[in-house]
């Protein structure tokens, strides 16, 4: 078995998983989301000292598992730099107390093999990442190499949720408050769907923020920001930030024949866009998967299952040298 730790931004958590079976054995996770909405976002410092309160508890129900441990694992990138250290720390300290291989994980590698938590995983395939930190496009081939196609040049898909949802006074985090909203809008908004036929492979949400915090202005200065003019908005912007992502997945369908496509990190879990995609795969022939709603977000039940790749190859890195590496991205840590 091999223990994991993810701690890359405001979850703190503790997996342990078989690697021959791929059972979950233990696992826990703690949110700090409540803490940090009283900021409107996450804050790094509370981040990492909720960190260093949580993980020592977390571990010590884990503790039962100890002695069945072949390696222990940790998210050493990339992710804010004082929640990572917290993570890889007591990685370090583990693998040193119980004379045990150390192993560093890419977060983003994780949110792939979320798709595969209970088995072997199934390559070539493509990849939509959308999380709070993240939007891009991936194709992964039969041997796991990983090319990007597309990439966000500002904001994520995620990132961009919270902040219409903080410019609309509903707190943070924002992706579900903002989809729930939406369920009682009417598409009333004219609001652009950013880079619309334009041939580049690439997402931005800027231009569509900024569209919204001026229809906000609006609103306000007429005087109807009200309940009804909320929904309706979070409805436009949902369908708008949405339209994006299928615009240029239809051009990437063209350019590349998928047989398989995986949707992975916390914004996956929005029901609008999982109904999208799956309507844009059947379109094309193409299988999908997503990651179980439970294990979209940030945990180390995936981080757990992408070191049992790293652990069957000995891909092991000593406590002296396991680094973190805040910004590192899916493109070099593949080269």
């Amino acid at each position: 078995m091999i223990l994991a730790i993810e701690s890359s931004c405001d979850d703190s958590s503790v997996a342990v998983m078989d690697e021959r079976s791929f059972e979950l054995k233990f696992y826990e996770k703690i949110s700090q989301e409540a803490d940090h909405a009283k900021y409107g976002g996450v804050v790094p410092e509370l981040a990492a000292r909720l960190h260093t309160e949580a993980l020592p508890r977390i571990l010590q129900r884990a503790k039962p598992y100890f002695s069945e441990l072949k390696a222990v694992v940790a998210t050493n990138t990339p992710g804010l730099s004082v929640s990572l250290i917290s993570g890889v720390n007591m990685a370090k300290a583990l693998a040193l107390a119980l004379n045990l291989p150390l192993i560093g994980v890419n977060h983003l590698i994780g949110h792939v093999y979320s798709l595969f938590l209970d088995g072997e995983a199934r390559f070539p395939m493509g990849v939509l990442l959308v999380s709070g930190g993240h939007t891009m496009v991936l194709d992964i081939d039969a041997a796991g190499s990983i090319e990007i196609l597309a990439t966000t040049g500002d904001d994520s898909f995620g990132e961009s949720f919270d902040k219409i949802a903080k410019m609309l006074g509903l707190g943070y985090p924002g992706g579900a408050l903002i989809e729930e909203l939406a369920k009682g809008g009417e598409p009333r908004f004219e609001l652009p769907v950013p880079l619309k036929g334009d041939r580049r492979l690439e997402y931005s949400f800027s231009g569509l923020k900024n569209a919204v915090r001026v229809q906000i202005e609006k609103l306000k200065e007429a005087g109807e920001l009200d309940e009804r003019a909320m929904r309706d908005l979070a409805r436009c912007f949902e369908d708008a930030a949405c339209a994006h992502i299928l615009d240029k997945l239809q051009r990437i369908f063209e350019l590349r024949r998928f047989t398989r496509f995986g949707v992975v990190g916390g914004a996956s879990a929005n029901l609008h866009l999982r109904g999208l995609l799956t309507d844009l795969c059947e379109r094309a022939g193409c299988e999908i998967l997503f990651a179980p709603m439970k294990f979209c977000s940030d945990n180390a039940a995936m981080i757990a299952r992408a070191a049992i790749e790293k652990l069957r190859k000995k891909e092991f890195t000593a406590p002296a040298e396991l680094q973190i590496i805040p910004h590192l991205n899916l493109r070099s840590a593949f080269e």
